[in-house]
């Protein structure tokens, strides 16, 4: 059975930036061969079984060499798998996917090309410049500043071009790059952009002439990757700079919510230009076999009140109560009570709308509200996780019958125990809890004995509860969100921003 290669371009850096094909492919790869400058969240878009093999190649340092690579295409397509070759912009732009196709050509193995927004084009648009304007520049002009030969750019010839002119790769030829262009009469006012890892959170844009650009690379440390924009179109820069006014731009945050619920949080962020690092200190584990929460789906109508805190909770009980063969028609006699406004809504993709909800996201006050209503003939179900505030339980036994049904459980992903590497550098703006949980379980991966390192770090919490868990550690807290939902902790974190 013969395999296939599909050479699919991820775009310039931004996740979203990849072409809708180029990510269903993802999705359905056996094999996936990616290199060193694409997002790494592409990785977690291919299947469990997927056979992820890293070629990256950094300057003077190519973990595996071009040849190698085109084997191992050739190689894994005879085993019969669908390959996903994944490079950095458009596989034939500087991405030496022409190459690759012709090898897979000529050892007849079946490939299709699906092109990437290039670099060249995406990355100037986000910073700020428009590669084309018919008042500056009607052409452009695209060049690799890493050559074989010295002498294999024509700058007499490059010198004279009216468009825009771009070179990629090209920061370690710099200073000749800019000195042949002067020697060959360009002026030497024009001006010039550097764009640094274009269309990410670490983008950085530095503007300057042909005079002077290299200068001020050398004084604020600009290295690669990075874009050389040369023409007068990079006097629009001012006005079209929209990407840079992102408010979490440039931000490193740490997310430690459940892996299944750090989508949210995390494309807030990054539609923010933040820059989200999954750490999820904890996963969600249902309780297969679970005869006592059987036991209660099959004499629900005992029940007068059923108590639902978290989104887990629902969907784990539904999943539970279709697959004994019964719908969302056999609570119709009880008062359904919620806690949050995600779980409220969750509950409205199941057909039912909550009775009672407390204005407060916090166990306190749903028990403020039901002791006025329940009496010692209601008895109320709580299906949730193991690690669940006995508050809630102790206080609602005061006045009725409480039955708990632990229905899964919170527990640490091990996984993520070297997280105290990426807080030792420095480079962390902010963490974010959204529960107690999460702040326990990441305690014990940074270790007791480290703690003292997020004294550096800005600390947002989800709400009172939480925080009192966070101070708990001798831990100050910058900033609770005064919504307990996810929008409360961007509106945080987008708050802590302004006032830097």
């Amino acid at each position: 059975m013969k395999g296939k290669v599909y050479l699919v371009g991820a775009g310039p850096g931004d996740f979203n930036l990849i072409t809708y094909k180029g990510m269903e492919l993802l999705k359905k790869a056996e094999v996936l061969v990616y290199d060193r400058l694409i997002n790494k969240r592409y990785l977690k878009e291919v299947k469990e079984d997927c056979e992820l093999i890293y070629v990256g190649k950094k300057p003077n340092n190519h973990i595996m060499k071009q040849k190698d690579i085109n084997n191992l295409l050739v190689d894994k397509a005879r085993e019969g798998k669908l390959v996903v070759r994944l490079k950095g912009g458009d596989p034939y732009v500087f991405g030496r996917g022409g190459e690759e196709g012709q090898i897979l050509y000529d050892n007849n193995v079946n490939f299709e090309v699906v092109p990437g927004i290039t670099s060249t084009i995406g990355g100037l648009t986000y910073g700020g410049i428009p590669i084309t304007h018919r008042d500056y520049s009607s052409s452009f002009h695209v060049f690799t500043g890493h050559t074989k030969n010295d002498d294999e750019l024509n700058f007499e010839t490059i010198a004279k071009l009216k468009g825009t002119l771009v070179f990629v790769m090209g920061m370690k030829n710099l200073p000749n790059i800019t000195q042949d262009l002067i020697h060959h009469g360009m002026n030497s006012d024009t001006p010039v952009a550097i764009i640094h890892q274009a269309t990410t959170s670490n983008q950085k844009v530095l503007v300057g002439t042909l005079n002077n650009i290299y200068q001020k690379v050398k004084e604020k440390g600009i290295s690669s990757p990075s874009l050389t924009v040369i023409g007068d179109v990079v006097r629009l820069r001012d006005k079209l700079n929209f990407f840079e006014e992102k408010q979490l731009l440039g931000k490193n945050i740490i997310i430690t919510r459940s892996r299944a619920q750090n989508s949210s949080l995390l494309e807030k962020i990054e539609a923010l230009g933040g820059n989200s690092i999954e750490l999820p200190t904890i996963k969600i584990e249902k309780i297969e076999k679970n005869e006592k929460l059987k036991y209660t789906i099959k004499n629900i109508k005992d029940y007068s009140y059923i108590i639902f805190t978290s989104v887990n909770g629902i969907k784990i009980f539904f999943e539970e109560l279709f697959e004994m063969g019964y719908d969302s028609r056999v609570l119709k006699d009880l008062k359904i009570v919620s806690i949050g406004k995600s779980t409220n809504k969750l509950l409205r993709d199941y057909g039912l709308v909550s009775d009672i909800t407390p204005e407060k996201s916090v166990s306190e006050s749903l028990v403020d509200e039901l002791k006025l209503i329940v009496n010692k003939n209601d008895n109320i179900l709580i299906p949730r996780g193991n690690q669940g505030r006995e508050y809630l339980i102790e206080e609602l036994e005061k006045f009725c019958a409480v039955e708990e049904v632990v229905i899964y459980n919170t527990v640490m992903e091990d996984k993520y125990k070297e997280v105290s590497n990426l807080i030792k550098v420095n480079k962390i703006d902010y963490i974010t809890f959204t529960s107690s949980s999460t702040v326990k379980n990441f305690i014990k991966i940074l270790g007791f004995e480290n703690i003292h390192l997020l004294k550096k770090i800005k600390i947002i919490s989800i709400g009172p509860i939480t925080s009192k868990t966070i101070e708990d550690f001798n831990l100050k807290v910058y900033k609770e969100a005064q919504e307990s939902t996810i929008n409360g902790i961007i509106e945080s974190l987008v708050t802590s921003t302004k006032e830097e």
